[in-house]
Parts: structure tokens; C-alpha cells; sequence
């Protein structure tokens, strides 16, 4: 019985990300955001759920990356299509089969990261190296990085950002970007943990100290900038770990 926990965790993962899908459709991002947080968090606990009972199957692995597809590749590839038609003014005119719609062709750009997520999914699920560390940026920390834009849009208000933001080629800039990290070679840690030493995790006990000042600080704003500090981090660990 208890095998079966943490993949029911996964599926409050999918079921929030499904949820998340319908209002990034409707243009609702705050709420998309919301959901896709829950989502993330559900897929950092079923992970954690597994470990404590010591469990794990290839169904659950399997499931984990389906449901991953949905919350961290989909959701954010909608939410940078919508940010994309909000920065352009207009659109083209299609007629197809006789239905008629206005259409911002470059805004379907924002489905490369939907496309770059299935990508490293399916290379995470049959590399067997990224145990005790990534490979490339996690599907849900590139999520966190996209969905945090509308968030700054609502809630720093400041206009600066506001213009940053809401600039296309910014937006596309930041989608090649998050491609590449993606599938990047850039080896990342991991927080599993083998002991909790501080001797042993002190670049990851900085990291989440710095994180938590962060967001306490520059609230939404802190998402983009904890994400660099992460590559960062673990480049830091790694040439660490070197010498």
C-alpha cells in the first residue's frame, strides 16, 4: 500500500497542473501561477515521500516525468504565449476552414520551452547519472523563473520592470535562454541531502539563506535572481569539489 503514496502525490502534481493550464488559457496568470506552485510542491514531496518510505518504481518515475510535462513544461510555455501577445500590438488574421482569428505568430515562440521540457524529460528519464545532481536547469526551476513574471507585472509595480517585461524580444531572449539551460551540459545540485552536515552542504545552506532573504526582500523579484544564484552555487561547489 504505502509503495502507492508518493505516486498519488504525483497526481495532485498533474491535477494542479491541469488546473494551472485552464487559466493560463483564459489569461488568468496569477491564478496559473498559483496552481503550478502547488503543483511544484506536490512534485518536490512526492520525491520526499518516496525516500522516507523507501520506495520506488519505474511507474512512479515514469508518472513523475508526465506529470512534470504538464506543471513545469506546459503551463510556462501557455504563460510566455500570453506575455508575448500582451508585449505585441495586433496580430495576423487567419482564415482556416472557414473559422477567422487574429493570431501573433511570434508569440507562439513561447511554446519552445514546452518543447525544451519534454526534451530534457525524456533524457532525464534514461540518463542514469543525474542522481545526486542535475544535469541542465530542473523542468520546475525553469517554471518558477517563467511563472514569476506575471507575478512582478502585479505585484512590484515598477515600471522599469514593467517595460522590461513586457518587452517581445526580452521575452524571446529569455525563452532561447531557458531552451538552452534546459539542455544544457551545466551540472546543478540537488537537495538530497546524504547527510546535513555543513561542512559537507555549506554552498547549499548559503544558497537557501541567501533565497530566504530574498524573497523576504524583494519578494516575486527574487525568483529570477535565485535562479541565477543557483547556477551560480553549483558552478562554486563544482570548482570546489575539483581543486
Amino acid at each position: 500500500m504505502k509503495q502507492h503514496v508518493p505516486n498519488f502525490i504525483t497526481l495532485l502534481n498533474l491535477l494542479c497542473g491541469c488546473i494551472a493550464v485552464v487559466f493560463a488559457v483564459l489569461n488568468q496568470l496569477e491564478f496559473a501561477a498559483i496552481f503550478a506552485f502547488l503543483g511544484i510542491f506536490f512534485d518536490f514531496f512526492d520525491g520526499l515521500t518516496a525516500r522516507l518510505l523507501d520506495v520506488r518504481s519505474e511507474l512512479g518515475v515514469q508518472l513523475d516525468s508526465l506529470a512534470d510535462m504538464v506543471t513545469s513544461g506546459l503551463v510556462p510555455g501557455i504563460v510566455m504565449f500570453q506575455l508575448l501577445n500582451m508585449a505585441q500590438s495586433g496580430g495576423w488574421n487567419i482564415d482556416l476552414l472557414g473559422i477567422s482569428t487574429e493570431l501573433n505568430i511570434l508569440s507562439l515562440s513561447g511554446f519552445i520551452i514546452t518543447l525544451a521540457s519534454a526534451y530534457r524529460l525524456a533524457k532525464f528519464n534514461i540518463d542514469e547519472n543525474q542522481v545526486s545532481s542535475f544535469i541542465g536547469l530542473p523542468t520546475p526551476a525553469n517554471a518558477l523563473l517563467i511563472l514569476s513574471l506575471p507575478l512582478i507585472l502585479l505585484y512590484q509595480n515598477n515600471d522599469v520592470l514593467n517595460e522590461i517585461i513586457l518587452n517581445q524580444w526580452f521575452l524571446i531572449g529569455l525563452t532561447l535562454l531557458s531552451a538552452f539551460l534546459l539542455n544544457s551540459k551545466i551540472e546543478l545540485f540537488s537537495f538530497k541531502f546524504k547527510n546535513y552536515s555543513f561542512k559537507e552542504n555549506g554552498i547549499k545552506y548559503l544558497f537557501l539563506i541567501g533565497s530566504l532573504v530574498l524573497l523576504l526582500t524583494v519578494k516575486f523579484l527574487a525568483v529570477p535572481l535565485i535562479i541565477v544564484m543557483y547556477i551560480m552555487a553549483s558552478l562554486i561547489e563544482k570548482q570546489f569539489k575539483t581543486v
